[in-house]
């Protein structure tokens, strides 16, 4: 039995055997007799009775620690908790010894700067808070020092933020790695090509990559990158052909129709995006996290500073419009000496 008075906290364990249920939090604001009042942490209140199965809480749980290896209650309770605790902070990221858990928060935070670039160079991870400045500067100083490759591995649930933190490390490592050139330049400028060509709007997400990617960067023996490969894999090629409800197809297609021209969008034969059946089965042409028009000009500028030829993005270009003309052609099935055919029914 757990006797606890005003002010404590405890756990309060689930009443159903779900598989997914588990404890929750509590501060004790009451106890009468064998009755105790609590607000839980989702700010709900409620009387337990002495037979509702209750647990004291540690105190590393109560207020949260930057490293959960710390935590006295190191159970998934407990882990999500803390999380909880810092997010309601605006502290997204949280140490679990050397991996960093962090939180998306969907809103921009001041914490990307010039001046967190050189406050977390050549630190070891524990000597600031969680940040994934840390684990980029650790990765880079380990290889320096032990002149071995190092790999970060970022993964996560749709929404996570695998985009933004992939984004975030290689800005890191091209301030790092001691001189600002065009190659580092390209690297990033990779982004937004394969965003355009590998994300899109999912009913979880606005810019939710539908690929995989293995982003190899090689640095010189002073540490100055010097090249870069990424490799794809795994890309959700039927999304091309159809999307689920409120869903889009990739965003270089919407981009491309908001960014073109009038000259250019006649050369290519296109229209507006509600013409074409490949951009309209989800119902969702539009994403208010996103502007179309502008992303198509990044989208341009980022294949120039790849050294893509004019010729070539034009290209390009024609390629997509293509696409989207045969998604509006209709087939019939019909029978041509005695075998299974198609014929072209109408356009759309």
């Amino acid at each position: 039995m757990v006797i606890v008075t005003r002010g404590d906290y405890i756990w309060i364990e689930p009443v159903s055997g779900r598989e997914f249920d588990v404890a929750i939090g509590a501060r004790v604001t009451s106890a009468e007799g064998s009755k105790i009042r609590v607000t839980d942490d989702d700010e709900k209140e409620q009387w337990l009775n002495s037979d509702r199965r209750i647990k004291a809480m540690h105190p590393t749980s109560i207020q949260g620690v930057e490293d959960m290896i710390s935590l006295g209650d190191l159970h998934e309770a407990g882990i999500l908790r803390n999380l909880l605790i810092r997010y309601n902070e605006n502290l997204i990221y949280t140490y679990t010894g050397s991996i960093l858990v962090a939180v998306n928060p969907y809103q921009i935070l001041p914490i990307y700067t010039a001046e967190q670039i050189k406050l977390y160079r050549d630190k070891k991870i524990g000597e600031l808070p969680p940040h994934i400045f840390a684990i980029g500067d650790n990765s880079y100083g380990s290889m320096r020092r032990y002149k071995q490759d190092q790999c970060i591995i970022i993964s996560g649930e749709s929404g996570a933020g695998k985009t933004e933190s992939t984004k975030l490390i290689l800005q890191y490592l091209a301030a790092i790695s001691g001189q600002h050139s065009w190659i580092e330049q390209q690297i990033l400028e990779a982004n937004p090509i394969l965003e355009a060509f590998g994300n899109a709007k999912t009913i979880r997400n606005d810019n939710s990559s539908r690929f995989g990617k293995y982003i190899d960067i090689h640095f010189n023996i002073d540490g100055v990158i010097e090249g870069a490969k990424i490799e794809q894999y795994l890309l959700e090629k039927s999304r091309i052909v159809c999307q689920a409800k409120d869903e889009r197809n990739y965003h270089v297609f919407y981009c491309m129709l908001a960014g073109l021209n009038r000259e250019e969008k006649q050369k290519l034969e296109l229209q507006d995006a509600i013409k074409y059946h490949y951009l309209t089965q989800g119902g969702s042409i539009h994403c208010d996290a996103r502007n179309d028009a502008a992303d198509f000009s990044d989208i341009r500028s980022a294949m120039k500073v790849l050294m893509f030829s004019d010729n070539e993005i034009w290209d390009v270009l024609k390629i997509l419009s293509a696409l989207l003309q045969l998604g509006n052609v209709k087939f019939k099935a019909i029978v041509v000496d005695n075998l299974d055919s198609t014929d072209r029914k109408s356009v759309v």
